[in-house]
Formats: structure tokens, C-alpha cells, sequence
């Protein structure tokens, strides 16, 4: 059969797709980019936000039409907003043939098969924990350029219970895949071309603690065993991971990252609000100072280490003082990157049990006012970077620039530059900085 993917949300629905694919393929299907020449149609969804369950409620709606069209088609919604609606959903959408929630992914293609030979509305939503050894598989293009680059999820689920959140709920509790498991998937992909491999996981530094919320601050990191590990691998140059709670950072964590190899000098930590009142009414179980001595060590072991982060405006409660305290902090600590949400209660959350206090325009305002500092300190930091040499990843073309190439620093700085005879794609290269830009730096290709 010919089966088409859209995927909606984060990077760990992004895998499970590639994953699925990987799986069906595997079974003699072939994947398309059409959604009018397949003949299954499936809807990776997501749920994190409700703007994500309005779009692929509307797109699964929308395609009412071509199963009109073509009776024999099969549409399946898979993922968070699966779980979340199970058979509600097939009685919103009764177009749809199936609901295949987080915890039954593994399922998916004998469903498939099933539901064509005998055409019945089916929801599979109970959780499974097989689902995370039984997604290893990857759909990897030849054709692509960055075909290089792969990811692996080593972590599923979540323990945290954040109280704006409802991952806990759509992703079920937290597992850890056995290291073994891990390293050999990463060798097979090493093996296949990969050059860079990105960690996933709801908490990507909780692998191993066997979903311990409060492992203790000592020696001991399961997580930074296994990049010790994977740091041993021959042709692997670059090691990634998102995202990461603040309190796994222990000392053996941070000197792993600071000594390794290939693990990007890069980290993704989440901050949500630099209010403590905040923090402790979202469930984070962190302090300000805490987060800011997690952000000192890292920069002490690594004094070239850049940060992304998370955060929330217009949290219930949050008053002028809190969004202060947030924006001093996020100035102090002085991301590269910020994902910077305005708060929308979701169903199910706890905080959604309350009022959504702050109005909507002092979330615009609050978030405007955090892109515009973010967009300073980039421009006022890639400035200092002019002069300097810089060791990238050749990803190839630029997207906006089809006369430049591109490649990306240990750190997560995009430059660009003309490219020269014999360059490649996934080959690390030293650029010298010429200028910088607004969000990205412009280099000249040393010679090898």
C-alpha cells in the first residue's frame, strides 16, 4: 500500500513518524508525498497546545472530501490528540478508520492490514511499555542532504507533572531504553552515513533512573554513561540531546559533556519562569538560584557552551514582579535561543482547574518583550564572533541562499559560506568569521 505521513508537533512526534515509516517500509509499503496517491493517510498529532489539535482536526476533517472520492481510503490519527480523545474522536471525525494512541504506535502496521481487510473503526490507546524497544526502525533518503544528521529516542513519557502540562497524561510514565539497545542503533546508523545524532526523550537526562524524579546529587549519571558510550564510536561527530530537566545536571553529567568528544557544547534548558512563586505554582521543583548554579557549572566546565531555553508568559497569578524576575534572569543567563510560549490552559492540566488570570494582551506584551531582548543579545553576541574561527558541520545549500552553503557549529551557531571544490555534506570544516548577521554568522572556508 501507499501510505502518506503528516506529522504535527515536537521533535519526539518527528521521530515516531520516521519510525513508523521505517517500520512500514520494512513491511513491503511504500511511503509517498501525496496525500491524493495513497491509499492510507496517517496524522501524526499533537497535543501540547491547542492551536496543533485545531490544525490536525481541521486537515483530518478536510479530508472527508477525498475519502468521497475514494471509498477505499484509510485514515488513521495517531499520536497525543489520539490518546487524549481516543473514541470521541472517531465520533467528531467518523470519516476516521482509526485512533492509535502514544503507548500503541508499535501496532500500527498488522492495524493497517487489519482495517483494510475488514473495514471497522478501531482505538488502541492503552499503554504499553514495548512501544519504546519496538520503534528502533528509521526511513532514511539517500537523496537528502542531511541525511547525515538522525535521531534516536533513548527515553518515553514523563514523571514531572508539570502543572500546565499534559504529557505525563498523552505519553504515559517515564521508561528508558536498555543502553545496549541505544548503542546499537547508533551504530547501524553511524554505519548507514549518519555523522550527527540527536538524544530524545520527554527528560532526556532522567535515562536510566527508572522514572526517579529526585535521583540523588552525587557521582553517578546513567545518562552521562551512556554518552560516554556513544562517544567511543567511531565516525560519530556530533552527539545532541533535548530536552533536559535542570536538576539531573550533576557534576558527573556536566564533566561528561565537558570532556567528551563529539557531545555538542549546546544545551536546551528549560527554564518556564525565573519567578520561584511561578516555578513552584507550574510544579517545577527547582529555584531560580537553583537553575542559575546549574547554568554557572556548565559554563565554568565549558566556558564556549551556549543555551536554549523554554518559558512561559502569563502563567496564572504571574504579576509585573514575576515577569521582571523572568526577564532579568533570561538576560543574565543570555540564551541563543528562546521558545517563549503565551499560557493556554489545556484539558487536563491542573493549572487548567483555575482562571486563566492574566489577560491576553499583557501576554502579547510580555512576549514581545522577551523576542526583543532575545533579538539584541543575539545580534550583540554573534558580533563578538566576527575575527574568530569557527568548526562547523557542512549541512549544504543554504535554504535562503541557493549560492551559499551552511553548516552548524558544536554550539548551534548557523554560518554561512560559498563553498569550494570538493566540500561535502556531514564533513566538518573550519570557517573564518567575515561578518555577522542577525541570527546566523557569514564565514569563509578555510582550506583543509
Amino acid at each position: 500500500m501507499k501510505i502518506h505521513i503528516k506529522t504535527y508537533g515536537c521533535q519526539m512526534n518527528e521521530r515516531d513518524s520516521e519510525a513508523l515509516s521505517g517500520m512500514l517500509t520494512q513491511a513491503g509499503h511504500i511511503m509517498v508525498e501525496s496525500e491524493e496517491s495513497a491509499d492510507v493517510l496517517l496524522f501524526n498529532t499533537c497535543s501540547v497546545r491547542e492551536q496543533a489539535e485545531r490544525k490536525a482536526k481541521g486537515k483530518i476533517g478536510y479530508m472527508k472530501k477525498l475519502k468521497a472520492k475514494n471509498p477505499e481510503l484509510v485514515i488513521g490519527a495517531l499520536g497525543c490528540m489520539a490518546q487524549r480523545l481516543g473514541d470521541k474522536l472517531l465520533d467528531e471525525l467518523p470519516h476516521l478508520d482509526f485512533v492509535l494512541g502514544t503507548g500503541q504506535l508499535h501496532t500500527l502496521v498488522p492495524l493497517i492490514e487489519s482495517i483494510k481487510a475488514d473495514r471497522r473503526q478501531v482505538a488502541a490507546i492503552t499503554e504499553s511499555p514495548e512501544v519504546l524497544n519496538s520503534m528502533g526502525s528509521h526511513f532514511r533518503s539517500k537523496s537528502d542532504l542531511t541525511d547525515f544528521k538522525a535521531q534516536i529516542a533513548i527515553t518515553r513519557g514523563c514523571n514531572r507533572f508539570c502543572s500546565y502540562c499534559i504529557v505525563p497524561y498523552v505519553r504515559g510514565r517515564e521508561i528508558s531504553r536498555e543502553m545496549n539497545d541505544v548503542l546499537d542503533e547508533a551504530r547501524a546508523l553511524v554505519a548507514d552515513g549518519a555523522k550527527e545524532i540527536m538524544l530524545l526523550g520527554q527528560n532526556v537526562a532522567a535515562y536510566g533512573w527508572g522514572g526517579n524524579i529526585n535521583p540523588p546529587p552525587s557521582g553517578i549519571s546513567p545518562f552521562a554513561e551512556l554518552l560516554e558510550e556513544l562517544d567511543r564510536i567511531p565516525g560519530l561527530l556530533r552527539i545532541r540531546f533535548t530536552s533536559p530537566y535542570p536538576t539531573y545536571f550533576n557534576d558527573k553529567l556536566i564533566s561528561t559533556i565537558a570532556s567528551s568528544r563529539a557531545v555538542c557544547h549546546n544545551i536546551h534548558l528549560p527554564l518556564q519562569s525565573g519567578s520561584d512563586r511561578v516555578l513552584s505554582a507550574m510544579n517545577r521543583q527547582y529555584t531560580a538560584n537553583q537553575y542559575r548554579a546549574v547554568v554557572a557549572a556548565l559554563k565554568q566546565a565549558m566556558p564556549d557552551v551556549t543555551f536554549s531555553t523554554d518559558v512561559i508568559v502569563g502563567f496564572p497569578g504571574e504579576s509585573d514582579e514575576d515577569f521582571r524576575q523572568t526577564r532579568e534572569l533570561m538576560n543574565e543567563v543570555g540564551y541563543d535561543n528562546s521558545f517563549i510560549f503565551k499560557y493556554s490552559p489545556r484539558p487536563g492540566a491542573k493549572s487548567a482547574e483555575g482562571e486563566d488570570s492574566v489577560p491576553q494582551e499583557v501576554k502579547e506584551e510580555r512576549n514581545a518583550i522577551l523576542l526583543a531582548d532575545l533579538k539584541r543579545r543575539v545580534s550583540e553576541v554573534l558580533q563578538t564572533q566576527v575575527g574568530s574561527i569557527q568548526e562547523v558541520l557542512v549541512e549544504g545549500t543554504s535554504p535562503r541562499n541557493p549560492e551559499r552553503w551552511s553548516g552548524r557549529t558544536g554550539t548551534n551557531r548557523v554560518i554561512h559560506f560559498l563553498p569550494t571544490l570538493g566540500v561535502q555534506p556531514g564533513s566538518l570544516r573550519q570557517v573564518k568569521i567575515t561578518r555577522a548577521g542577525s541570527v546566523s554568522l557569514f564565514g569563509e572556508l578555510l582550506p583543509e
